[in-house]
Parts: structure tokens; sequence; C-alpha cells
């Protein structure tokens, strides 16, 4: 559904050692960083031979308001992906807003929530069972 995401942070890199380690955890990768420029990207930008790409930014600007209900979700192929990404966003900066384990939307879903440095809300789910 989604082709790409921009969302702001206060202090870029601080945001960037956080989405840095959870990308890895859930094996996004990294497609550059120009701190000139305010900008960290992740995933990879759809084009006419791959429209199913997805790409996700981060970039200067203010701290997002506080909305509670707001977040991004993330897909992570195993539940030991979901596990890394939350351990991995807890050592680089990130607050728990939900253990790893599974939620009521479906059977199989697994997920774990975390809150960025800059007040962000985002969570990876695993939709299968390992």
């Amino acid at each position: 559904m989604l082709d790409h995401v921009s969302l702001t942070v206060a202090d870029l890199p601080r945001a960037e050692r956080f989405y840095d380690a959870i990308f890895t955890a859930l094996g996004v990768p990294k497609v550059g960083s120009d701190h000139a420029d305010f900008w960290i990207g992740y995933g990879e930008r759809a084009d006419a031979r791959h429209p199913q790409r997805s790409y996700f930014s981060v970039r200067q600007g203010l701290r997002p308001e506080d909305a509670p209900r707001r977040h991004w979700c993330f897909k992570a192929k195993t539940r030991a992906a979901v596990d890394a990404f939350w351990r991995a966003g807890l050592e680089n900066g990130g607050v728990d807003n939900g253990q790893p384990g599974i939620r009521a939307y479906h059977a199989a879903y697994y997920a774990a929530f975390l809150i960025d440095p800059e007040g962000n809300r985002v969570e990876a789910v695993c939709h299968t069972e390992d």
C-alpha cells in the first residue's frame, strides 16, 4: 500500500543510530545518508522494474508532536527478527512500548513496539508462525 514514508527528528545522528540498528535487525538495507542535506534512507525506492519496493526516510526537522495513536509498523520475516528489532531499539536509545509477543489482531500476529529517541512510535510485526 505505501510507496514511501518520511518522518522528522530533531537529532539526526541520534535517530540514525536507532534506525540503523532496528532496520539491520529487520534486514532492511540502508541506502544512504547525507547530514549536510539532513536525511537518512532505508529500503529501496520503487521504479518501473520494481514497483513493489518501499522506502523509508528520516529527515531533520521539528520534533514530532505527541500523538499516542500514530505509529509506523515494519514487516518482519520472522518472529526472531521482531525480537531482534525490539532489542536493537532498546540498546540504541528506544523506549519499550510493548514487548514482543502475540497480539489479538489475528492468531499469528507477533509484534513488538518501541518509541524512538524522538518520540515516534514504531512497531515490527511478523504475520506467520515460525
